[in-house]
Parts: C-alpha cells; sequence; structure tokens
C-alpha cells in the first residue's frame, strides 16, 4: 500500500490511504473502480496519475448527453467499405460482399474497444463523468465493466487479452444504476483536508512559499466549510487552488488580503453571484487560525 502512495506521490499525485486502499483493491482484483465526488477533488487526475505510474498509454472516453455507443466502441468506416464493394461488385456474390466489407481492417476503434485491444501492458481507460451519459448507455457498457469484453455484431465478442485498468468518474450529478455500481468497486472522493490541499499546493507550485501556500491552503479550506460553502453554488476544486497559487505567485504576492482577493477571485469562482457574495465575507475568510 505504502509503495502505491509512493509511486503516485512521484508523478505528482498525492493519496490519503484510503484511496489508495480503493486502487490496490482495484489493480490487484481487476475491478472497474467508480469515483465520485464534487468537482475538482483529483478523479480524473488520478487515471492519469496511474497511466503514468504503470506506464500505460491512457484511454480516455469523455461523456456527455446523448452519447451513442458507436461513439464509445467503434464506427464502420462506411466510405471504404463502399469502395471496396463498388470494386467487387462485379466479382463476388452479395454474401462474399458483406463478408469482405464487415473486416477489422475497416473498423475505425473508439475508446472501449482501443483499451480492450491495447497490447501489453495494457492501457487505462477512464470514463469520464458517466453521469452526464443517459439510462441506455450506462446499460450498454455492463457487459464490459462485467466482463471485459463487448459483442459487435458483425465480428462477434472481442474480450481483453489484458483487462484494462478501469476508472469511472462521476460528480453526481444524478445517480447511477445500481447494475453499473455492483459491477465495480466504490470510492467517495472529498476535498482534501488543510495540511494535505497545503501538500499539493507546496509540490505543485514550488516558487510559492510556505506562508503563502498556508495562507492559500487555510483560505481555500475555509472557503469550502459552513457557513461560508452554503452562500457559494460552488466550492473551488484542487486544480482552482493550485492555479490560484500560480496566480499570486506570478502577481509577486507575499501576503493574502482584501484586495489581492479580489482582483484574483475569477481564478476560484466562474459565477458572477459568487463573486459577489464572497466580498462581505473576506474578514471572516481571512481571520488567523486558531493555532497560527
Amino acid at each position: 500500500m505504502q509503495a502505491l502512495i509512493e509511486a503516485l506521490a512521484s508523478v505528482g499525485y498525492l493519496a490519503e490511504r484510503r484511496l489508495a486502499t480503493a486502487v490496490y483493491l482495484s489493480l490487484t482484483l481487476q475491478r472497474p473502480l467508480l469515483l465520485e465526488g464534487e468537482p475538482g477533488v483529483g478523479k480524473t487526475e488520478l487515471a492519469k496519475a496511474l497511466s503514468n505510474v504503470l506506464q500505460r498509454p491512457l484511454v480516455r472516453l469523455q461523456c456527455y448527453d446523448g452519447m451513442e455507443q458507436r461513439e464509445a466502441l467503434y464506427e464502420w468506416n462506411h466510405s471504404a467499405q463502399l469502395m471496396h464493394m463498388r470494386a467487387q461488385q462485379d466479382h463476388a456474390t452479395p454474401d462474399q460482399l458483406e463478408h469482405a466489407i464487415y473486416q477489422e481492417k475497416y473498423l475505425l476503434r473508439r475508446p472501449m474497444l482501443q483499451a480492450l485491444q491495447t497490447p501489453a501492458p495494457g492501457a487505462v481507460l477512464l470514463i469520464d463523468e458517466v453521469d452526464r451519459a443517459d439510462a441506455p448507455f450506462e446499460a450498454f457498457l455492463l457487459e464490459y465493466l462485467g466482463e471485459y469484453q463487448v459483442t459487435i455484431p458483425e465480428l462477434g465478442t472481442v474480450r481483453a487479452q489484458i483487462p484494462p485498468v478501469t476508472i469511472l468518474t462521476s460528480n453526481r450529478t444524478r445517480d447511477l444504476n445500481d447494475a453499473v455500481k455492483r459491477r465495480c468497486l466504490y470510492h467517495w472522493m472529498d476535498y482534501p483536508d488543510r495540511e494535505r490541499e497545503l501538500s499539493i499546493v507546496r509540490q505543485s507550485v514550488p516558487q510559492a512559499s510556505q506562508a503563502l501556500a498556508e495562507q492559500v491552503a487555510s483560505f481555500v479550506e475555509r472557503l469550502r466549510s459552513a457557513p461560508f460553502a452554503n452562500a457559494l453554488s460552488r466550492s473551488p476544486g484542487i486544480a482552482e487552488s493550485v492555479e490560484w497559487a500560480r496566480a499570486l505567485v506570478a502577481l509577486n504576492t507575499l501576503q493574502l488580503d482584501p484586495e489581492v482577493i479580489q482582483s484574483t477571485v475569477g481564478i476560484l469562482f466562474k459565477q458572477r453571484e459568487d463573486l459577489a457574495a464572497l466580498e462581505p465575507m473576506l474578514d471572516a475568510l481571512l481571520a488567523p487560525y486558531p493555532d497560527a
């Protein structure tokens, strides 16, 4: 377990033990891992880090409303098939033509099929924001999630020689089907605590002084806690806190104050209402911690 934590840290991903345990079990048991949590807590970045650690190519399937199976699995190269049919129509029977055009050389592989057919050491398949897809697409995923295989009507069943390391992410915009959840290991990813966020900021923005990094971590932690979070439409994620620290360094900031926060707050928030809600809370957000 510690070896996995250290390996992820070596590529810039700081994982707490519960998350590392879920990842370890997913790798050991060869089961898909479903990560749920608020946007910006590091779900997608974990898949990227695993790709680096395992030295496996990352294959990403970005889900969205109305996604169809052909966009996830495969399509036929219809123009190439048509050219072949025209060239052979005087020399082949209809059955021979049908057999000839439905060959793998005319197959356009999309992310799921690419991952299944990736040679050793295999792939890391990221099925990102699966909650954005619809119920029929979830049903389509079941065969893959349960058996690491898919069925192509014209060719038959395609099974993985090496099961892809499979990470599904969800921002929980809607509940996923229980059948999907049963086929996966599950982990809820929350925002990091102050100390882990400080470590992430320090590692990602080494130019930031210890004092500035501590101020950033403390400020963002308070933003995510009541009553401040209740006044905002969305709390900033880890990516926003890191980007904010980079911006503060670029501005040669030594100390957080209301003026510099108001000048850079567009990095933390993307809603006008949140920008307005922040101003009356600044004094409380900047108050020293009890242990300071």
